[in-house]
Order: C-alpha cells, then structure tokens, then sequence
C-alpha cells in the first residue's frame, strides 16, 4: 500500500475525471494534502473517493453522501453510519422497484397499443412492414 496517489493516478484507477475529483474535493468530502499545485492524495482520501463513488452507483446524492460519511466522524459513529446506509439503501430500493413496476405498466401499454395496430392493419389488408 502507498502512501501517497496523485489526481493522475486516481482518475485511471477509477475511471473519472480530474474535474469530479476537484468537485468532491470543493464539497469537501475528500481533502488532499497541497504542494504547491499538486495535490497529493492518502490512502484514507483513496478509500473516501471509492465509498463516494460507489454511494453515486447506488444512487446516493452529494449531501446524502455527506451525511453518511459525516457521521463515521462522530456520533453514532460507526453503528449509526451501517444503520443510516440500511436505511438508504432501502429507500432506494423502494424507488428503484416502483420505477421497475412504472416501466413495467409502460411496456404493457405499448404492448397493448402496438397490437391494437397490429389488429386494424390486418383488418384493413395493411402490410406493417411496409
């Protein structure tokens, strides 16, 4: 393990830009020492960026984020951390499976709206390919 990781060097590990990093570095989620103009990043900011950007996947937003990491610093700590992520993460879950269940509605309709085309072009001789 290195000590220190240079914003060159994160944005090829992770895939992201110079400017995302810079972005969660002006939120203040991440805090990189400064020599001069380059910033040199330890091994707890390369550890924060990847809890950032996998709370991202998850569908987390900047504050959220924020709040999470927030409260590993202090009190609840740790436990009341896990058992905020717990409780994010099942409120995205409830979000994401309505959404699957709106897709679902909406897929049906055209379904049932390609076929009633379907019908009526067969009903007046209509080729649908052509």
């Amino acid at each position: 393990m290195r000590d220190h990781y240079t914003i060159t060097e994160l944005t090829r590990e992770f895939d992201i830009s110079t400017r995302t990093i810079r972005f969660y570095e002006d939120e203040g989620l991440i805090s990189p020492i400064r020599r001069g103009r380059t910033r040199l990043f330890r091994q707890s900011d390369r550890q924060l960026l990847k809890m950032i950007l996998r709370g991202k996947r998850l569908g987390f937003s900047i504050a959220e984020i924020r709040e999470i990491m927030g409260m590993y610093r202090t009190p609840p700590g740790e436990a009341g951390q896990l058992r905020a992520i717990i409780r994010r993460v099942a409120e995205k879950r409830a979000e994401l499976e309505q959404k699957r269940r709106d897709i679902d509605d909406l897929l049906s309709e055209l379904d049932q709206a390609e076929e009633a085309c379907l019908t009526r072009m067969a009903e007046l001789g209509i080729s649908p390919t052509s």
